[in-house]
């Protein structure tokens, strides 16, 4: 991993340069500027884990950059500290809650630097720690008992330390993402972020900004900046989910990526310099893909350093009532239902079904008993499966209490279907279902779908 960088603003150069001494004494890699101007620069292009910055600059100042700075989203903004030698109790105030970690005085000492600048870095990792913790809704923990799921623990004990490159393959609904988050938070890199970019989802002509980022009026629509999600993925990992569904022209840009970990956002003129480990995921033979000139042979072999193999769920059908215990319990709480309870035969119906949504089947479907089965003991009656076939609304239960309970329902199956079959696109779902996106947002949170962001 790369060490923590530092970025140093005064204009005055003995300053800078004592300051960066002290800090490579200490084991920082740093850098320093002597305007406001050129710190914003400077953060275009790279990362940064703190920031000094003086108060009194020729240009904008302190302050100024300081607001600049805190637009910037986590995990690339850095924590600051501003320091000045005509400060004021208002100008400290100010500094802190404009976002600054703390308030440094002229003449600086040793000391105090040394231990203010651990501090906010502590503090900054803190940070991240909990914005992790915040976009990761999912288990952190893979659930199963069977040969195959001890097999898959065991070989990710065996790589924990690594930062090797990982290529997860699997059907559709076994879980790959939930292993990738595994894979991150076993390795040296839990502390830091985990980003996802579902290369399905995400239409040709825009992953290469989602990837890399652009500057703004780069191209048409491109309004503002953006950060792409690899240098929002320094220190930590970048998760391509879908891998196989990428374009040839991407492919080359993210495998020059892999090997100089350096990249240039869409419209800019520099590069940009990261420390992320790749995690990939595929539902499909990436050998036969290379064959038919869909997939880059030397990305490939970059990627497949360890591979990870996810099991469908009718190859360890004894992970079944696990999960549906699992998941049960998981939608109750959500919902604030009272605890369901699964009889025998309703694990025997689930274990005989072939499940071809896999995992994901699974769960959309104890969420369909918690929310339209009013019993608390759910026995196989109550399990809406046919022999070999997918849930139907053929026949509406007499559950409903009205016509529109059940036109609800129905509309709720069929737009998770679609969602499902589209890998969780809204843009293509709306298109099929013939609505506008902002309607079938709508019509989502009304009948409380949650988008897969």
């Amino acid at each position: 991993m790369r060490p923590t960088r530092v970025l140093v603003v005064d204009d005055e150069p003995l300053i800078r340069q004592s300051l960066c001494g002290v800090l490579e004494d200490e084991g920082y890699t740093t850098f320093a500027v002597e305007s406001g101007e050129a710190c914003l620069d400077e953060l275009n292009h790279t990362n940064y884990d703190l920031v000094i910055l003086d108060i009194w600059l020729p240009g904008m100042d302190g302050l100024d950059v300081l607001a600049r700075i805190q637009e910037i989203p986590l995990p690339a903004r850095p924590a600051v500290i501003n320091i000045s030698g005509h400060g004021t109790i208002e100008t400290a105030v100010k500094a802190t809650k404009l976002g600054a970690f703390d308030f440094l005085e002229k003449p600086l000492t040793i000391e105090k630097v040394s231990v203010v600048v651990k501090n906010a870095l502590q503090q900054r990792r803190l940070e991240m720690e909990l914005e992790r913790f915040k976009q990761d809704g999912r288990p952190s923990s893979i659930i199963g008992e069977s040969v195959p799921m001890k097999a898959l623990r065991q070989q990710l004990s065996l790589m924990a330390a690594t930062n090797g490159r990982v290529l997860i393959y699997g059907e559709s609904g076994t879980g790959k993402e939930l292993v990738a988050h595994a894979i991150h938070n076993v390795s040296p890199r839990a502390p830091g972020p985990f980003i996802e970019v579902n290369c399905a989802a995400i239409p040709e002509e825009l992953i290469e900004s989602e990837l890399f980022g652009h500057r703004k009026g780069s191209f048409p629509g491109a309004a503002e900046e953006k950060i792409g999600k690899l240098q929002k993925a320094d220190r930590g990992t970048l998760f391509l989910d879908e891998v196989g569904d990428m374009s040839l022209k991407t492919q080359a840009k993210v495998l020059r990526a892999i090997d100089e970990q350096r990249f240039e956002p869409v419209g800019a003129g520099a590069s940009i310099q990261v420390d992320a480990r790749l995690v990939a995921s595929t539902n499909k033979n990436l050998e036969e893909e290379i064959e038919r000139g869909n997939f880059r042979e030397d990305l490939f072999y970059r990627l497949n350093v360890i591979p990870f193999y996810v099991p469908p769920l009718r190859e360890r059908i004894e992970d079944v009532p696990l999960l549906a215990d699992y998941f049960m319990k998981e939608f109750t709480t959500a919902y604030g239902r009272k605890p369901k309870e699964l009889t025998p035969e309703a694990y025997r119906v689930l274990q005989e079904y072939p499940w071809p949504g896999n995992v994901r089947e699974l769960r959309n479907l104890m969420e369909r008993i918690v929310i339209m089965s009013p019993q608390q003991r759910i026995d196989a009656r109550h399990i809406p499966l046919g022999a070999g076939r997918r849930p139907s609304l053929e026949r509406p239960p007499e559950r409903f209490a009205s016509l529109q309970e059940v036109r609800a329902a129905a509309e709720r199956e069929y737009i998770l279907k679609k969602l499902e079959e589209t890998k969780g696109n809204v843009s293509r779902t709306a298109e099929i279902l013939g609505l506008e996106r902002s309607n079938l947002y709508r019509k989502m949170k009304a009948l409380g779908i949650v988008p897969k962001d």
